[in-house]
């Protein structure tokens, strides 16, 4: 078996295990609106992780250029996944009879969810690094100046929580998250 595949399997479980996780979280939703007052930023925040989750998986197809798997790399690669797993899980917790809905919520949680973004757009740095130096060249200072504004953001976020800041923050993440994979990855070379 190759071992790019076996290594596409174990982040494909971890991943698929996020992604219905956001799924199950918004149909909930749907099924029941009133339940459980919904907060628009909170959602976007949901809908910037869905696409990320799927242009993760988009981009690791890169990893196949990777000659010399090692457990190191295998092992960081599944807390990469794993990471995005926790996030999916701090948006869409099991109980919410503690929290005025998900606004409460989600200020409530602020520290531990832009920690954890915070980590995560440091790990997607190293697994640039990892794709070879061709691929971060290829990205240009778009990449950089991306990743640098997602972590200085993320430091805020934690601090801040004036509603506007946030507000601000999840539109331009997803804007930009849409913009980079326009740019750059609608297909793979």
């Amino acid at each position: 078996m190759d071992v790019y595949l076996h290594v596409r399997v174990l982040l494909s479980m971890i991943l698929g295990l996020g992604v219905g996780h956001l799924l199950r979280g918004v149909s909930r939703i749907v099924q029941h609106p009133k339940k459980i007052k919904v907060y628009w930023v909170h959602l976007v925040w949901v809908l910037f992780l869905f696409l990320y989750m799927i242009h993760f998986w988009w981009w690791e197809f890169y990893l196949q250029k990777v000659s010399e798997w090692t457990f190191p790399l295998y092992f960081f690669l599944a807390l990469y996944a794993t990471l995005l797993f926790l996030l999916c899980s701090l948006f869409f917790p099991d109980e919410m009879s503690d929290y005025d809905g998900y606004r409460d919520y989600y200020y409530s949680r602020k520290q531990w969810i832009f920690t954890l973004m915070t980590i995560l757009f440091a790990a997607d740095t190293i697994d640039t690094f990892i794709k070879g130096s061709d691929y971060f060249a290829r990205l240009g200072v778009f990449y950089d100046l991306r990743i640098g504004a997602y972590i200085l953001l993320c430091v805020l976020a934690i601090l801040i929580k004036d509603p506007r800041f946030h507000a601000f923050f999840a539109i331009f993440a997803l804007a930009t998250e849409v913009l980079n994979i326009l740019k750059r990855y609608l297909t793979i070379h």
